[in-house]
């Protein structure tokens, strides 16, 4: 998804994002709902003009990550960082629909996608390393 910033409102975005980041120092899960495997955001400068970029690779279909979003936001009090964007809706955070329409309205659909762990969800990559690690315990344990 490809927006303009509301001018004057980077330094909001910067904030948010480290409030994103304390919220997940303090506790791990807090985006866990999202069931995201990869989340990027990018400000980029065209003409004097400044727009965000955001990318994300998650494990659900796109609505209910938007739906999942909405109730994070509504449930944790986080407000969205795009809330600095030109036509961010007002009501994102009871409105699971109005972000879905945002981001269908700004969204560039990739031409490439390249994936070493194609098909795997977040929770069977975790699943696949515990199994390692206590394989790998076990293995030593009997040494």
């Amino acid at each position: 998804m490809i927006a303009k910033v509301i001018p004057g409102r980077e330094e909001h975005l910067y904030n948010h994002a480290k409030v994103i980041e304390q919220s997940i120092a303090d506790d791990p899960t807090t985006l866990a709902i999202l069931q995201a495997h990869y989340l990027r955001w990018v400000i980029f400068t065209i003409k004097g003009e400044s727009y965000m970029m955001y990318q994300g690779i998650f494990d659900t279909d796109f609505d209910k990550y938007c739906e999942d979003a909405s109730l994070l936001f509504g449930k944790t009090g986080i407000h969205s960082a795009f809330e600095a964007l030109e036509g961010w809706p007002e009501d994102y955070a009871t409105n699971p629909a109005s972000i879905v329409k945002f981001f269908r309205e700004h969204q560039w659909p990739s031409f490439l996608e390249y994936s070493e762990h194609p098909y795997l969800s977040c929770g069977e990559i975790k699943k696949a390393l515990k199994l390692k690690a206590a394989f790998s315990g076990m293995l030593d344990e009997m040494q």
